[in-house]
C-alpha cells in the first residue's frame, strides 16, 4: 500500500517496516493489524505458560518467559499506535520490546523445550527452535550495527528478516498446541475466614 500510493520509494532505499506504516492510510491498517497481533500474541504466551505449568514444570523461568512474552506483545501494540513520524521515542521503546524482548522470550522457550516433558513434535522441535532463535538474534544484531553504520537498506533487510523469524517462532507453537483439547480459565473466590463462609447472602428483586 505504501509503495502503491507513493509514500515509499523502494528505488531509492529499501524501507524499514515502520517507514511503510508511518503515513495514512496504511498507518491505520498497520496499527490495527499490530493491535490484533499483540492480542493474539498475548493469548499464545499465556497458553504456553499454562501448558508448561500443567506439565509439572514450576520453574520461575516459565514466569519470566510469560512476562517477556507479554512485554513483546505490548511492544507490538506500541509500535503500531505510535508511528515513527509522530512519536519516535515511544516508537523505539515499542520496537525494543517487540524485537529485543521478543527474542529473549524465545530463548527462554528454547531452554524450556529441553526441560518439559512430554515434548510434542519429536526430537527436531528443540534444534529448530534453537536455530530460529539464533537466526533472530543474528538479524537483530545486524539490524542495529548496520543502522549505526548508516547502511539503512541493508539494516532494513535484516529487520524484515527478523520479523519473519519471529512470526515463524510464534507459528511453531502450533506443534506444542496440537495435542491441546480445551482450555479454560477458572476464578476462585476465597473467603477471608470460616465465619464468612457460613454467611448467606440474600437477594431481593425490586420492581422497576
Amino acid at each position: 500500500m505504501a509503495v502503491a500510493n507513493g509514500s515509499v520509494n523502494i528505488t531509492e532505499a529499501f524501507p524499514y517496516i515502520s517507514t511503510c506504516g508511518s503515513s495514512p492510510p496504511q498507518s491505520c491498517v498497520f496499527g490495527q493489524v499490530l493491535n490484533l497481533g499483540a492480542f493474539l500474541g498475548a493469548v499464545i504466551c499465556f497458553l504456553k505458560y499454562q501448558q508448561v505449568r500443567d506439565y509439572g514444570c514450576h520453574s520461575r523461568l516459565n514466569l519470566v518467559g510469560l512476562i517477556f512474552g507479554l512485554l513483546c506483545a505490548l511492544g507490538s501494540s506500541i509500535v503500531g499506535n505510535f508511528q515513527e513520524k509522530n512519536q519516535i521515542e515511544t516508537h523505539l521503546v515499542g520496537a525494543f520490546l517487540a524485537f529485543v524482548v521478543g527474542i529473549l522470550y524465545f530463548w527462554v522457550q528454547t531452554f524450556l523445550t529441553n526441560r518439559v516433558k512430554p515434548r510434542h513434535g519429536g526430537w527436531w522441535i528443540g534444534p529448530l527452535r534453537f536455530s530460529l532463535s539464533f537466526c533472530g538474534s543474528a538479524f537483530l544484531i545486524a539490524t542495529i550495527v548496520l543502522f549505526f553504520l548508516k547502511l539503512h537498506s541493508e539494516s532494513a533487510y535484516c529487520e524484515w528478516a527478523l520479523a519473519m523469524v519471529l512470526f515463524l517462532l510464534f507459528g511453531l507453537f502450533a506443534v506444542d498446541f496440537w495435542h491441546m483439547g480445551t482450555c479454560s480459565v477458572h476464578v476462585y473466590h476465597q473467603r477471608a475466614d470460616q465465619a464468612a463462609q457460613d454467611m448467606q447472602t440474600s437477594t431481593q428483586t425490586l420492581p422497576l
